[in-house]
């Protein structure tokens, strides 16, 4: 039996910084798309595909890791699944003129930030509050999500601008998220474990994932967190040609950077529209906010004006940081203390749906038009807020 916890307010800086390092690492790739597709002649399909593949192995690593450390406790998962993080970089490295490494390399890589990712959001919130820390549940959540949001901005900034002007553009952007992940793997060793190991069985199914609330409100709407940033920064640039400007890879790293950053500068409005909106008010905001950064995408594609890509980044962004600070709020209010890192793992497999929109959108680009495309994507977002309203208050009715 795990003793109780004594207070240690600094507790929750490294948890912190794993979801730091590892939002650097899920998203330092991004620049090097430039890379990949003018030193490998790949095509956008093939360059869509490695984003994706991405997903491919964070679902799992989430679905399997969140309750994994329910049972188990947040450190047994968080360490192992950060070296795998530090391994999924040296093969980036090793891979640097191999499409099968370099496939290899984003699968690791989303196994990693999947279990960090349930996990570590859960050890965040967890040494955040008392009796650990002194913080609120909001506060927590703010925590988690602008660690992870800040990595997915810093980190293909630093990637970018060393693909752009250091040597060996495949190799040496992926040395920093090294360094810094060997760093942040030494701070945790003295991190409380915040979970009594071995006191319940595994549990897959999650409590929670069936309620009311959560299929009307958190599971709609979760696909659209990382759509928005993805087509920002995935797509877009390839759509208008942005690979042909001068510095064309610090161009898409400064794209990324900026999607991330509104990303983290809306939170604190997401959490007001929260307290305001009976819980739905940043998801709806969030939702309208993306239909109008798709409508400029939409635009963007049609004039093919590089300069369009900035605006488009920081509308996009910001609907990615309200949607995802309203899930990590709902999931926190509705979820019990045993199934926290569990139900965090299912809303955060659904957000990481999204990242497969670049690639469904080029797929389709062989029938209609980029234009077209994403203003009907623009309008099927309109429509999910619609639903999300409406199945906010049917869920509301429900619990009276």
């Amino acid at each position: 039996m795990m003793s109780a916890p004594e207070a240690q307010p600094r507790a929750w800086l490294a948890p912190v910084a794993v979801l730091f390092g590892t939002g650097w690492g899920a998203n330092q790739f991004s620049p090097l798309l430039l890379v990949y597709r003018h030193h490998l002649n790949l095509g956008t399909g093939t360059l869509e595909a490695m984003f994706g593949v991405y997903a491919l192995g964070l679902i799992p690593g989430l679905m399997l890791a969140g309750p994994l450390s329910d049972v188990r406790g947040r450190r047994a998962v968080v360490i192992p699944a950060s070296a795998l993080g530090i391994l999924s970089s040296v093969v980036l490295v090793a891979g640097a003129h191999s499409v099968p490494l370099i496939f290899a390399g984003r699968l690791l890589a989303g196994v990693s930030s999947g279990a960090v990712f349930a996990a570590g959001t859960a050890w965040v919130r967890e040494t955040s509050l008392p009796p650990i820390g002194l913080a609120t549940r909001d506060d927590a959540a703010r925590r988690a999500a602008i660690a992870m949001t800040a990595g997915f901005g810093l980190g293909p900034l630093v990637a970018g601008l060393l693909a752009q002007w250091a040597p060996q553009p495949g190799r040496v952007p992926y040395v920093p998220h090294i360094a810094l992940m060997v760093v942040v793997l030494i701070a945790l060793r003295g991190v409380p474990e915040t979970v009594a190991a071995g006191g319940r069985a595994l549990r897959l199914a999650v409590p929670g994932v069936r309620g009311t609330r959560f299929l009307a409100v958190v599971a709609p709407m979760a696909p659209w967190v990382f759509a928005a940033p993805a087509i920002a920064f995935a797509l877009m640039p390839s759509v208008v040609g942005a690979g042909h400007v001068h510095d064309a890879i610090a161009v898409a790293a400064v794209v990324t950077t900026l999607t991330a950053l509104s990303g983290v500068l809306i939170q604190p409005l997401a959490r007001r529209l929260d307290a305001r909106g009976a819980g739905i008010g940043a998801a709806v905001a969030g939702l309208l906010v993306l239909a109008a950064g798709l409508v400029l995408a939409a635009v963007t594609a049609h004039e093919q004006q590089v300069w369009l890509l900035v605006p488009g980044a920081v509308i996009l962004g910001a609907a990615y940081g309200l949607c995802l600070v309203a899930g990590l709020i709902e999931v926190q209010r509705m979820a019990s203390d045993d199934a926290l890192a569990g139900l965090t793992a299912v809303y955060y497999a659904l957000t990481y749906v999204g990242f497969a929109a670049p690639y469904a959108l080029a797929l389709a680009a062989g029938v209609a038009s980029y234009p077209l495309l994403l203003a009907l994507t623009a309008a099927l977002a309109l429509a999910t807020a619609a639903h999300v309203g409406r199945g906010s208050r049917r869920a509301v009715d429900a619990a009276r």
